[in-house]
C-alpha cells in the first residue's frame, strides 16, 4: 500500500536532496541526489501533455435520478464550503488547494502538495 504525507508548500526546499539517502539498502533504485537537478536536465520531458483535474467533491447517485436533473439544478457534493480541493494529474492525487478568480475565469491555487510514498 501506498502511505501518503502531506507536504505544506514552504516546507519543500530545493538546496536539500529530496532522498534521504535510499542507497544500497532501496532495492536498486538510484539515490534521489543522483537525479538530474536542474531545469535544463528536464527538458526533455517538458513537451510531455498531461491532464490536471480539480475536484471540488464528489457525490453519488442513480441514473434515474441523473436523468431528472434539469437547468439550475443542484447538486450537493461531499465537500463544504471553504474546504481544500483535490488536484489530480493524470489520476493521481499531488495536491490540495483553493479556488481563485482570476480576471473572469476560475483558477486553482496549491496550497498543499502530497507525496506519496511506496513501500515495498
Amino acid at each position: 500500500m501506498a502511505e501518503e504525507k502531506n507536504l505544506e508548500l514552504n516546507e519543500l526546499d530545493d538546496s536539500k536532496p529530496a532522498g534521504g539517502g535510499g542507497g544500497e539498502g532501496s532495492g536498486g533504485l538510484p539515490d534521489v541526489s543522483d537525479l538530474p537537478r536542474s531545469a535544463k536536465d528536464l527538458e526533455a520531458v517538458y513537451d510531455i501533455p498531461v491532464q490536471v483535474s480539480a475536484v471540488l467533491g464528489k457525490t453519488t447517485m442513480q441514473v434515474s435520478q441523473l436523468l431528472k436533473l434539469g437547468r439550475g439544478a443542484v447538486i450537493e457534493l461531499d465537500r463544504k464550503v471553504g474546504e481544500a480541493i483535490d488536484i489530480y494529474v493524470n489520476n493521481r492525487l499531488v495536491a490540495r488547494g483553493e479556488v481563485v478568480v482570476v480576471e473572469d475565469r476560475l483558477g486553482v491555487t496549491m496550497t498543499e502538495i502530497i507525496k506519496t510514498e511506496t513501500t515495498a
